[in-house]
């Protein structure tokens, strides 16, 4: 079996990042972290998450996250599944994330997308059925 583990994330303000990712997920932590330096540049590090999955920050990022509404290969979004979109919405919300825009209509499942500090975007999926056939449909 293979899982993902972490995603490595390059911002400039790992506390305006933790601010989004602490409403989206209550239930992780920061695991660890530390100062290094990546081609010469002093970077702060952190790892966020639970003791099976984290988001690891670096504080080194320089510029804008690529636009998305372009063409440029980079990374588009990333996705999490929970069990209760409304309460990540609500906490999202609450904590002054807007909804960037909505999921498309299913049966099967619900999803929403947000924009987090850094302009990465992020989707959250609720899924309606237990089904592989019914919740891959493409």
């Amino acid at each position: 079996m293979i899982h993902l583990e972490h995603i490595n994330l390059v911002v400039d303000d790992i506390p305006a990042a933790l601010r989004f990712y602490q409403a989206a997920f209550p239930h992780w932590r920061v695991r660890g972290g530390d100062k290094s330096s990546w081609y010469g540049k002093p970077r702060n590090w952190i790892h966020f998450g639970d003791d099976y999955q984290y988001i690891a920050f670096s504080d080194n990022g320089e510029g804008e996250n690529r636009d998305l509404t372009g063409h440029q290969i980079g990374l588009a979004h990333f996705a999490f599944v929970t069990d209760n979109l409304d309460a990540v919405i609500d906490r999202l919300t609450q904590a002054g994330f807007p909804i960037a825009k909505e999921g498309m209509e299913d049966p099967y499942r619900r999803n929403i997308y947000f924009f987090d500090a850094h302009g990465f975007e992020v989707e959250f999926v609720q899924y309606l059925s237990d089904m592989p056939t019914e919740r891959n449909r493409y």
